[in-house]
């Protein structure tokens, strides 16, 4: 089999053709365009499938956190009813870092987490809402970084 002849057509090796272009950003580009200066206070979690299955993916999590060498609390509010003082033991969580806190009469879940991360006695305050809403979210961003704390919420589906 006979293939046609072309004809040659001035080409760039392919290496020469990537050399003509910077490929990354030189160290004068990264200093001056630094990343967010504003760490981020707000987290979102989303778990789906079996809540055993759900508790046992969040253990690590809730205990990293209850050894955080910050000296304030961790803080869950509203947890899943699953989430037992017997499961925080057998999970390895240092209770005696750990606050359970329930909203009572009026006072949402949403409320309570707030005031918990405005005040700054916990370095983390986690909460169960779903779904959460985009105003929602502010004000617990703006409570995180008024009180100099974390707020992770768990979506469990």
């Amino acid at each position: 089999m006979q293939f046609p002849h072309t004809p040659q057509h001035t080409q760039l090796p392919l290496f020469e053709a990537f050399m003509a272009q910077p490929l990354a950003p030189t160290l004068k580009d990264v200093v001056e365009s630094p990343w967010s200066a504003e760490p981020e206070v707000f987290s979102e979690l989303s778990l789906r499938g079996a809540a055993g299955s759900c508790l046992n993916l969040l253990a690590p999590i809730l205990r990293e956190l209850s050894q955080d060498k910050d000296a304030r609390w961790l803080t869950l509010i509203a947890p899943p009813a699953s989430l037992t003082q017997a499961w925080l033991r057998d999970a390895g969580l240092n209770r005696e870092r750990i606050l359970l806190l329930q909203p009572r009469g009026t006072q949402s879940a949403q409320q309570l987490a707030c005031e918990a991360l405005r005040l700054g006695r916990s370095h983390t305050v986690v909460s169960w809402l779903n779904p959460l809403s985009s105003s929602a979210r502010q004000q617990l961003i703006s409570a995180a970084r008024t009180g100099d704390a974390q707020s992770l919420n768990i979506r469990l589906g």
